[in-house]
């Protein structure tokens, strides 16, 4: 009886968002309903309705727990990528899938015969059979039947193998890259590595090969001269397994427990839909990155978004010990020494790309604050239509552009594509602070169409928080990174406020 009450719980509650009172018969003679063309429309029409009790909460919980936990946004988003992939017919990977075959009259005739089967008939109604109602093999079967019609979902690599493939699914090396290696290689053998020309080769891409000594050099990790370099990382993994052995125990002090607790949170969050960042072994390494980061930059301390600048570091450094699929990688597979070699170079790169934009996440986050409004004088100069557009339906930047300083676009591309664009960022002078900004402002310009072909609040703000980017690669991350080096010696004047 109590796995019948909440099975209908969603059928009898009268609190549940969406369902209409008793005593209120809803009314469907106007099919279109107008949609909010502004925010303060928008927020009138809008009733936050979750306002279940905590038991039926639970038991709410407890009976649909297989549900994913996937943000809406992302999991729309996923789903309409599913359902162009199933129309085209081809996965990403080029491999062709056919699309299930109708049923036929017949076998609609036998699932319904089979279902029938678990019915009894008891004053003149049909009511399934107590008996086996759940486990019957004839029902099995014929789910069983059902599933193997669904199209095969194919498998989108959001670390991106060998030389991050491109969307059209290029050859991984071609000549032209085989010469670009062998430069690097150069480069780097040198007794006294010439940043900038390192720096130069690098704004294009770096090799998969030689990604990680790169980004340790352009970082400032690692000294350009080739005989420290070994002396340093040995200095510098040592600091900080000295720091995990001082503060690490405090986590738990009343001091930081508030600290340590919403990193706990987030760290789950982390890229959910990567099996590697789900291991237990990664989400420890990541926890004392942070925790450690944090009580060591008190004018900051932890805030939600770091956590995620964490992730390329960490990709890019186990990279160099794995050859086969990254995102699949079970990482407690590496000798200890290795993973600890990577979580602390890790948490050095990171902690040498927050140095440069700290302002972001102290008090009031200033420095969010100062490139949103530069974006928006940015875009007012680059496409007034855009900008007009937005201001007729009440858009604020902020409401979307926040997320973009925030996480550096990190919620905006997959992983592949951040990576990518890392490489270009910290080839320039200012990549992570100042250019990123004109790759913002190229990177909404690349939806003009979509945006200007909305016209209500609430369509435009979930377009901009939903931009179906996941079969980005190469190609695309490189002409966006063009169109923003363009803006940025046509506009570098226009944030005049920007650079103080």
């Amino acid at each position: 009886m109590a796995t019948d009450n909440r099975i209908n719980f969603w059928r009898r509650n009268a609190k549940v968002p969406g369902r209409y009172p008793k005593d209120i018969k809803p009314k469907f003679n106007n099919l279109k309903s107008k949609k909010a063309s502004s925010f303060h429309e928008f927020a009138r029409s809008t009733n936050d309705a979750w306002d279940i009790d905590d038991e039926e909460d639970e038991d709410f919980l407890g009976t649909h727990a297989p549900i994913s936990s996937l943000p809406s946004g992302l999991h729309s988003t996923s789903m309409q990528n599913q359902q162009q992939q199933n129309q085209a017919g081809v996965t990403e990977t080029g491999v062709s899938h056919r699309l299930p075959a109708p049923r036929t009259e017949a076998q609609n005739l036998q699932d319904a015969q089979e279902e029938d089967t678990d019915c009894e008939h008891v004053n003149g109604k049909v009511v399934k059979s107590s008996s086996d109602a759940h486990l019957n093999a004839s029902s099995v079967r014929s789910t069983l039947q059902k599933q193997h019609t669904l199209p095969v979902r194919p498998i989108i690599p959001l670390v991106a193998r060998i030389s991050d493939q491109n969307a059209s699914g290029a050859p991984p090396m071609t000549v032209r890259e085989k010469n670009r290696l062998d430069k690097f290689k150069q480069l780097l053998a040198s007794p006294n590595t010439d940043l900038e020309e390192l720096r130069k080769h690098s704004w294009s891409g770096i090799p998969r090969e030689v990604r990680p000594i790169t980004w340790r050099l352009l970082s400032g990790y690692l000294p350009a001269n080739k005989e420290r370099r070994e002396l340093v990382l040995k200095r510098k993994r040592e600091e900080y397994f000295g720091f995990i052995e001082q503060y690490y125990h405090s986590r738990t002090d009343e001091h930081y427990k508030d600290t340590y607790r919403q990193i706990h949170i987030d760290i789950p969050r982390t890229n959910p839909l990567i099996p590697l960042f789900q291991q237990p072994v990664v989400q420890e390494v990541f926890e004392r990155i942070l925790f450690i980061w944090a009580i060591r930059h008190p004018a900051s301390g932890y805030v939600q978004g770091i956590n995620d600048l964490v992730t390329p570091f960490f990709v890019v450094f186990l990279s160099e010990f794995v050859t086969e699929d990254v995102e699949n990688f079970d990482v407690a597979a590496l000798p200890l020494d290795t993973q600890r070699n990577i979580e602390a170079d890790s948490f050095w790169c990171m902690s040498k790309l927050l140095d440069g934009i700290q302002d972001n996440y102290t008090f009031a986050q200033p420095g969010i604050q100062n490139k949103v409004k530069a974006l928006e004088e940015l875009v007012s100069r680059i496409d007034e239509d855009i900008h007009n557009h937005f201001k007729k339906y009440e858009v604020e930047y902020l409401q979307f552009a926040f997320r973009w300083m925030n996480n550096l676009l990190m919620r905006e591309l997959p992983l592949r594509c951040t990576i990518r664009l890392w490489d270009t960022y910290q080839a320039e002078a200012e990549g992570f602070s100042h250019f990123h900004l004109y790759v913002c402002a190229a990177f909404l310009i690349e939806w003009r169409k979509e945006i200007l072909s909305m016209v209500d609040f609430q369509g435009l703000l979930m377009l901009l928080q939903n931009l179906p980017t996941i079969h980005w690669g190469n190609e695309e991350v490189g002409l966006l990174l063009a169109e923003a080096y363009r803006l940025k010696y046509m506009f570098a004047d226009a944030p005049s406020h920007y650079k103080r």
